[in-house]
């Protein structure tokens, strides 16, 4: 009989594997981003969304300390820092900056992340190549990030571990299910939309938690973010604005 590994979780987790960020060795040096390390480079960034209505200076100025070049393929290095999405592989993006900072902003407009000044312990879905997780870490207490593509997983810990962040733990498995070993969450983020919320992102938000998510809107016809308040006597919902994000899917690939 093999020996159990002691630093397996104790917690039954099917099809899914709990890692630390910093687990994965960090590459003897960092690439250098054609000289886009500089702290002004991601000021002019930062000075851009605030002129654009980003008023929370706490995201601003975590948007300012993360590297995003070095999150993005070699080629598109020299755009990371404009506003847009770029492809990072297998159908997905990562998404443009004023957007992450929009979705961070409403999140700190919940109950439980005003009165503790922080998103407290906080969910992302879909990890994607590990930025948006780097810029939470730095907003939260602990941060659980699930990623249902392994090689956007695997790509993600090679990230973050340049960064050498403890407070990330990243999760393979499919994220409709949200991640209920660590819940309840005060704060849970979503960069994939469907149809519909799925019913455990809600049972996993925790009383005067907030929820912010990209979903299909039929009288809109188009996808806006959707903003979930949970209280003492049920949820309340709240729509704004427009986004395009990829599919919300089922599964592990």
């Amino acid at each position: 009989m093999t020996a159990r590994d002691p630093r397996a979780p104790k917690f039954p987790l099917p099809l899914e594997r709990l890692t630390p960020a910093t687990r994965v060795r960090a590459p003897a040096a960092a690439p250098s981003g054609l000289g886009l390390d500089s702290q002004g480079v991601r000021r002019s960034m930062v000075d851009r969304l605030r002129a654009g209505g980003i008023r929370n200076e706490g995201v601003l100025a975590a948007l300012a300390d993360v590297p995003r070049h070095r999150f993005v393929d070699a080629a598109l290095v020299t755009q990371a820092y404009e506003d847009t999405s770029l492809p990072i592989g297998h159908g997905q993006t990562i998404s443009k900056p004023s957007v992450v900072a929009r979705m961070l902003e409403l999140l700190f407009e919940g109950s439980n992340a005003k009165a503790q000044g922080t998103l407290g312990r906080a969910l992302e879905i879909g990890t994607g190549c590990g930025y948006q997780a780097a810029v939470l870490a730095r907003l939260s207490k602990q941060l659980y990030s699930v990623e249902r593509l392994k090689p956007l997983h695997d790509k993600a810990r090679e990230h973050l571990a340049t960064l050498r962040e403890h407070r990330i733990r990243l999760v393979y498995g499919d994220g409709r299910h949200g991640h209920p070993p660590n819940a309840p969450y005060d704060s849970i983020i979503a960069a994939a939309g469907g149809d519909d919320l799925p019913g455990q992102w809600l049972e996993q938000l925790a009383t005067g938690g907030r929820l912010v998510a990209p979903m299909h809107d039929a009288r809109a016809g188009t996808q806006v973010l959707m903003v979930v308040d949970r209280g003492d006597d049920g949820y309340v919902h709240s729509r704004h604005e427009a986004v395009l994000f990829v599919p919300l899917k089922f599964g592990l690939d």
